[in-house]
């Protein structure tokens, strides 16, 4: 399996992996699975962005989660319209 990087998924992307919990917040949430779809890649941020490589899911409660790209698989690629 080759390792995902942030050009690996594209907005509309149907992803599954697990959430990304900082070590700060780790005391209270856990991280778990989630399937959802890509609404963003990568931070917006350089420097946060050469450290971890994130994405952001939309899940079908409508609600959002972050996760690594690295801890991402694609599920199905998002059809071209």
């Amino acid at each position: 399996m080759t390792t995902p990087t942030p050009s690996s998924f594209r907005i509309g992307d149907r992803v599954r992996g697990t959430t990304y919990v900082p070590p700060d917040l780790r005391r209270h949430e856990r991280p778990e699975p989630f399937e959802g779809v890509v609404v963003q890649v990568g931070s917006g941020y350089e420097k946060v962005d050469a450290a971890h490589k994130f994405l952001w899911a939309r899940l079908a409660d409508h609600t959002e989660r972050q996760a690594l790209v690295s801890e991402t698989e694609l599920v199905a690629r998002r059809q071209e319209v």
